[in-house]
C-alpha cells in the first residue's frame, strides 16, 4: 500500500513543542501514522479550533493561516517569547500554536499544513481494494467489523452503530468518504487484534460530526469542518482543512 509523497519543506512541525528542522517532509500514508510535519499535531485547522465548555487535548493544538483570534474556548497563556500558548485544557507539555505566534511557530504551521493537505491527497487517490470494499452497506455501516484495506464511498457515510476494525499492529486502513461522514450519539469505534488508531485514516470530502458521548478512533483528514459532540472523546488526530469544534471532548493522540 506504500505509496510516497515527499514535498519540500521548511522548519517542519513535529514533537511536543511543534517544531523541527527544515528539508524534505515526507507524507507516505503507506507506512503506518506517517503524517510528516503535521504529526506534530492532535489537532490541526486551518480557520478555528473552538470549544465549548472546556476539553480536554493531549497533544499540541495548531492554527494556520488563521490568528489567535481563532482558538475560542481556550483561555490562552502566552508564553514569554510569545511562540506559543499554554491552557489547562492542554496536557503538559503540550502547546497551542497560531500563526501570529512568533518566530518559528509560523512557518512550522505552514509546513504542518502542506503535510496535512497532501495526506488528504495522498489518501484521496488511492484505489479501493476490492468491490467488497467499495460502497460498503451502501453508506451505512451497521454493525460492521472491517479488516485492514482501501475502502471508498460514493456517498455520505452514516454510522449508527459501534464499528470495529480487526486486524494486527502494523496494518493500515484507508477510509474514502465522498460525502459528509455522521456517528451516532453513544457509540464506540472498538479496534481488535492488535489495531492502532494511528493506522486508520478517514478521508472526508463534507463535514465529519460525531454524536454525544461517542469514542471514535483514528486520523480525520477532513476536507471542511470537524464537530465532536458533548463528552465525546477520540483516540487520533483532528486534521481539518476549515475548522474543528469541541464541545467537553477529549482527544489524545496515538
Amino acid at each position: 500500500m506504500a505509496l510516497l509523497l515527499v514535498v519540500s519543506l521548511t522548519g517542519c512541525g513535529g514533537g511536543n513543542g511543534g517544531g523541527g528542522g527544515g528539508g524534505l517532509a515526507p507524507v507516505n500514508l503507506g507506512t503506518p501514522g506517517d503524517l510528516g510535519a503535521a504529526a506534530g499535531y492532535a489537532i490541526l485547522a486551518k480557520t478555528g479550533v473552538s470549544t465549548v465548555p472546556t476539553s480536554t487535548v493531549t497533544g499540541n493544538v495548531g492554527l494556520s493561516p488563521a490568528a489567535r483570534g481563532g482558538l475560542t474556548g481556550w483561555s490562552l497563556i502566552t508564553i514569554p517569547a510569545d511562540t506559543s500558548f499554554t491552557s489547562a485544557q492542554v496536557v503538559a507539555p503540550f502547546k497551542l500554536y497560531a500563526a501570529d505566534n512568533a518566530a518559528p511557530t509560523p512557518a512550522n504551521l505552514t509546513a504542518a499544513v502542506l503535510n496535512m493537505q497532501a495526506a488528504y491527497v495522498d489518501a484521496a487517490g488511492r484505489t479501493a481494494t476490492s468491490a467488497a470494499t467499495t460502497n460498503v452497506g451502501a453508506g451505512t455501516l451497521t454493525g460492521l467489523t472491517l479488516t485492514p484495506g482501501v475502502y471508498e464511498w460514493g456517498t455520505a457515510v452514516t454510522i449508527p452503530t459501534d464499528l470495529t476494525f480487526s486486524g494486527s499492529a502494523g496494518d493500515v486502513w484507508i477510509l474514502k468518504v465522498a460525502g459528509t461522514l455522521e456517528m451516532a450519539a453513544a457509540k464506540s469505534v472498538i479496534l481488535s487484534g492488535g489495531a492502532q488508531a494511528k493506522n486508520i485514516f478517514w478521508q472526508v470530502a463534507g463535514a465529519v460530526t460525531i454524536g454525544a458521548n461517542t469514542h471514535f478512533e483514528g486520523i480525520i483528514l477532513g476536507n471542511t469542518s470537524i464537530t465532536f459532540g458533548n463528552l465525546s472523546s477520540i483516540n487520533g488526530r483532528l486534521l481539518a482543512q476549515t475548522a474543528v469544534t469541541l464541545d467537553a471532548t477529549t482527544v489524545t493522540q496515538p
